[in-house]
């Protein structure tokens, strides 16, 4: 059985565990040319495909029979070849839909504004309508009646959801947002259709300012039950929605270690990283990578403001990746933008150690003597708490402190 998706740019798809969690077939990632894509489906030589970004409307000409939904939409993400006949629907509006109420936004007489004009858009706009939606407004980059410019925004103070149906603020451009929502006293919530990063910016931005932040990686596992249901002609029960996606952000979220120098961010995240299979990464060693030379080096030729710089870069680099158990710099919590990174993808852990343990000197010229030891501690622990989401206790065997790391971890999950 051929399956798979079907689409432009699909190296960062996560397509592929999902449905392999869901059915018992391979699914192959099949990214296309537009030439190669016409030639695929002439030849019709799969069993069910999805079909992705730049062509859920292209496709629709290959289509022997297309249901309501999809026709309504007017795109396609899911086909089934039954004896050379096309059959088509979306279940992306289902997948959407399925996120929005899971996650208690409430849209049934609320005003919306939808973040874009494409595909996604589309669905969006017929999702928000079938909930009930006082008003929905779409916002685009060129301003026709009646989408509404993004320069325009602002006059409509009355929003209360909003939607990105954009890729701005996807993987690898992270830093990217849209809109400020400070500028909208009425916002209650932000549904992003972005899976990767964890949180966008925009998301950030809604849980700093207490609003419902929900990602689209709900949406993907959603769709993608949907879809195997309609490739097999089963049915799939909800809570395995759930349970994938617990699994998915388990195996994708960073857990980043943050402290005092000599707190045993290394030693505990060397011995955790392996333990529950991520990658560790040391943030230090990769700024000396980077640099070719060590810190004390880069101290003592350029000062800590180069240092600084050199971290950051490294930090926004390292950040975006999955899976990995991140050691960081006793400085990294002295740049908000590198904590506002790191937690995109990532768990805070705040390993703490009586700073009478903390070890003087070696490989960390901001460590020369307890006393400094100490003055540092003072000016840095309100900001290790803030950026922090679990504090780990470092003050007896490290093994009892790696347990508490993993169990620290599980229980985010377990909720």
């Amino acid at each position: 059985m051929r399956v798979g998706l079907v689409g432009g740019k699909l190296g960062h798809s996560f397509s592929k565990p999902i449905h392999e969690k869901l059915a018992d077939y391979t699914y192959d990632l099949i990214p296309l040319t537009e030439e190669e894509f016409h030639e695929f489906f002439k030849k019709k030589e799969f069993d069910a495909v999805n079909v992705t970004i730049p062509y859920k409307e292209t496709v629709m000409q290959y289509c022997d029979v297309i249901d309501e939904k999809a026709s309504a939409i007017h795109a396609v993400n899911t086909i089934v070849n039954r004896d050379g006949k096309l059959y088509a629907t979306n279940t992306d509006f289902a997948g959407l839909k399925q996120m929005i109420q899971h996650n208690g936004v409430e849209i049934c007489g609320k005003v919306c504004c939808i973040l874009g004009t494409g595909g996604t858009s589309k669905t969006a706009e017929a999702v928000l309508h079938d909930m009930g939606a006082e008003k929905v407004y779409i916002v685009g980059r060129n301003q026709t009646d009646p989408i509404i410019s993004y320069e325009d925004l602002e006059k409509y103070q009355e929003i209360q959801v909003f939607i990105n149906a954009t890729s701005v603020g996807m993987y690898p451009k992270n830093d990217e947002c849209l809109i400020n929502l400070k500028k909208f006293p009425n916002a209650e919530a932000v549904v992003d259709v972005i899976y990767n990063p964890m949180k966008t910016k925009l998301c950030q931005q809604a849980e700093e300012q207490g609003l419902r932040a929900v990602n689209g990686l709900e949406m993907l596992v959603a769709q993608a039950k949907y879809a195997v249901e309609f490739f097999l002609d089963t049915k799939i029960a909800d809570r395995e929605i759930d349970r994938i996606v617990a699994e998915m952000k388990k195996d994708m979220m960073n857990l980043v270690l943050i402290g005092m120098p000599g707190c045993g961010k290394s030693t505990i995240g060397k011995k955790t990283a392996k333990e529950i299979g991520k990658t560790f990464v040391d943030l230090d060693k990769e700024i000396e990578k980077e640099a070719k030379m060590t810190i004390p080096e880069i101290f003592e030729r350029y000062g800590e403001r180069r240092f600084r710089k050199i971290e950051q870069e490294v930090c926004a680099r390292i950040a975006k990746e999955h899976g990995q158990v991140i050691s960081c710099g006793g400085g990294i919590i002295k740049n908000a933008e590198n904590m506002e990174k790191l937690r995109q993808n990532g768990i805070v852990f705040h390993i703490r150690r009586n700073v009478n343990a903390l070890a003087v000197g070696g490989n960390r010229p901001l460590s020369t003597s307890r006393e400094k030891l100490r003055q540092m501690e003072q000016e840095r622990m309100p900001l290790y708490q803030k950026y922090s989401d679990i504090e780990i206790n470092n003050d007896t065997v490290f093994k009892l402190a790696v347990q508490k790391v993993k169990e620290g971890f599980d229980e985010v999950f377990d909720h």
